[in-house]
């Protein structure tokens, strides 16, 4: 079962508006002379997540922030959900995607990615009809106590995805898994 605490860490604040310009003996500069032009593509939104090598095809929820600022989890077990205040698969920075391993019902979404080995294909279906593909680098299992928030959240001027799942043994006391299964994929 995915639980809350699944992504373990806040992700990192989002960028703020940019800085406005002051006066100066000069003369006043005017704040549009500070903005820089967007100089990369915008890409439309993820709808889509299919990993063929492990079965997968599932539509993707969008997922906010919880009013504790980690994010939330899709609803369903059998649909993966997309951060959607990180980037969009295919632009520059670390997409994340969550999903669950199993729920009180049965097998979640991610059931088998603890198994993804580094060459498999993960390919992303986008609301224009377009796709993006990713071939997974590494696997790793972490303690949710040891979250690594910066390798999953931070920058990046490649596009890259991580894919987030709950693993290792289950703590039936708290009711949740103890780990985090964490996929880094790179754009194929």
């Amino acid at each position: 079962m995915l639980s809350t605490t699944l992504a373990g860490a806040q992700p990192p604040p989002a960028a703020g508006p940019p800085a406005t310009a002051t006066p100066s003996a000069r003369g006043p500069a005017p704040a549009e002379s500070f903005r820089s032009a967007r100089t990369y593509p915008t890409v439309a939104a993820p709808v889509r997540l299919r990993i063929r090598a492990l079965h997968v095809d599932s539509k993707l929820q969008r997922l906010g922030l919880l009013p504790d600022g980690t994010v939330a989890v899709p609803e369903r077990s059998d649909v993966a959900g997309w951060y959607r205040d990180g980037p969009r698969p295919g632009q520059a920075g670390p997409a994340v995607i969550l999903g669950h391993v199993d729920s009180r019902t049965g097998p979640g979404v991610f059931i088998g990615l603890s198994r993804v080995r580094p060459g498999t294909l993960v390919t992303v279906d986008r609301a224009d009809g377009s796709t993006v593909t990713f071939r997974v680098r590494t696997v790793a299992q972490v303690a949710k106590t040891r979250f690594p928030t910066d390798l999953v959240y931070a920058p990046s001027l490649d596009p890259t995805l991580r894919l987030v799942t709950c693993g290792g043994s289950f703590d039936r006391a708290r009711g949740s898994y103890r780990d985090n299964v964490i996929v880094y994929a790179d754009q194929a």
